[in-house]
């Protein structure tokens, strides 16, 4: 199995980026799919999932500025970020989950700096 997080990058506050997460070597229409995140100093918090069916969930920091996304035809999941912060600073991690299986991506680096 493979998670392969892309679209990380330094972008100033207030502005907009798109994560993708490639998955392959799973079923991946039948995951759960998470971005999580980890701060300098943190532990690595949830940011958003999007089940293989059902509602998605949100962490309340990023209520109504992140939204996440599948496409089970290209394997993918993406979060948008808009309106970033620099709180957001982290490195961005996917997750697919079923179960007792769990499988994570290597991250990706988001930085939000003037």
């Amino acid at each position: 199995v493979q998670l392969v997080e892309s679209g990380g990058g330094l972008v100033q506050p207030g502005g907009s980026l798109r994560l993708s997460c490639a998955a392959s070597g799973l079923m991946f229409s039948i995951y759960a799919m998470g971005w999580y995140r980890q701060a300098p100093g943190k532990q690595r918090e949830l940011v958003a999932i999007i089940p293989n069916r059902g509602s998605t969930n949100y962490a309340d920091s990023v209520k109504g500025r992140f939204t996440i996304s599948r496409d089970n035809a290209k394997n993918t999941v993406y979060l948008q970020m808009n309106s970033l912060k620099p709180e957001n600073t982290a490195v961005y991690y996917c997750s697919a989950n079923r179960g007792f299986d769990s499988y994570w991506g290597a991250g990706t680096q988001v930085t939000v700096s003037s």
